[in-house]
């Protein structure tokens, strides 16, 4: 009889990111907890810390791991038949990369949620400094939480367009009043998604390929007319080709392709590279190339077209 696996959750961010006070949350509400019993891996001592009676009341025992080194399958399996968890929580330090405790996971423990956690106040600053590392944080997540959001600090965030970092995560500023905002369903767009052609702007592409990317099915039925560039190498789909703009997500480094399936007889005959204007309805469907459901396009037109002042597209 196969064993049950046991689900992980890793909350990761930099010190005084809030990641003791979210898990506290977490351990408090009786729908997580349902009596079951959970092991907390410690990686990272903050100025928050949980109390005994609370890691008593929460049937939760803390382990600390102080190294990097400290994370192998061999000594999280011997916690494993020790303390026998319902679950595991990991308090996880923001210096250390993600990828050696997803290495270190035994077989039975599945990585189920990453949430991370940033303080408002201090994302430019760390931005600035450690850019790639806030990259990495931000673009595992399945849940960002921007605490402690003033006014000010959540206009900011809105015209960064973080979500453009991780178009699939859920987002939420938690501001200083003690309510909290969905930053995909408050992010406003500069282009009108209910038109009978929606004309996406040059200067526009990046942030409605972030909101088709994060909410496909807003777009199924519609029609659409953007400039691209064309690709139509060997991983484009037979009868496809690929309409898209270079993008800077977070810094130089981090330039990519941004596009989508786009269902063309002509395709074979664009070259690679070429400038096009495409007019194209949509549809929702799962593609192997999406690893779940994305927006496919159904071209009416395509036309050459001349490039654009700016190459690239950005995000705010």
């Amino acid at each position: 009889m196969p064993q049950q696996t046991i689900p992980v959750y890793v909350f990761t961010g930099f010190l005084e990111s809030g990641k003791t006070s979210f898990i506290r949350e977490i351990l408090s509400d009786p729908g997580f907890t349902s009596g079951e019993k959970t092991l907390l891996l410690q990686c990272e001592q903050g100025v928050e810390e949980l109390t005994e009676d609370e890691l008593m009341n929460y049937d939760t025992v803390a382990e600390p791991v102080d190294e990097q080194s400290e994370l192998t399958p061999a000594a999280l399996k011997l916690l494993e038949k020790k303390f026998d968890p319902d679950r595991v929580l990991v308090e996880y330090n923001g210096m250390w990369k993600l990828e050696a405790l997803e290495a270190a996971l035994p077989a039975r423990w599945e990585l189920y949620q990453i949430v991370t956690t940033v303080n408002a106040a201090t994302f430019e600053l760390y931005s600035a400094n450690i850019g790639p590392m806030m990259f990495e944080h931000i673009t595992a997540a399945d849940l960002v939480v921007f605490n402690r959001c003033t006014d000010a600090l959540k206009e900011m965030l809105y015209k960064k367009n973080i979500r453009a970092m991780n178009p699939r995560a859920t987002i939420y500023l938690d501001k200083t009043d003690g309510t909290s905002e969905d930053y995909a369903r408050s992010m406003p767009l500069p282009f009108d998604v209910n038109a009978d052609v929606i004309d996406i702007g040059d200067a526009d592409y990046g942030l409605w390929y972030i909101d088709a990317t994060g909410e496909p099915g807003k777009y199924g039925g519609k029609t659409v007319r953007f400039l691209a560039q064309v690709y139509n190498g060997p991983n484009a789909p037979a009868g496809s080709f690929v309409p898209g703009r270079f993008g800077m997500v977070c810094c130089a480094e981090d330039i990519s392709f941004l596009g989508f399936v786009c269902r063309y007889p002509g395709a074979k005959d664009l070259e690679l590279r070429q400038w096009v204007r495409v007019t194209a309805s949509i549809t929702v469907e799962a593609l192997p190339e999406y690893r779940g459901e994305g927006p496919v396009l159904h071209a009416l037109e395509v036309l050459p077209a001349e490039k654009p002042a700016e190459e690239l597209v950005y995000f705010n």
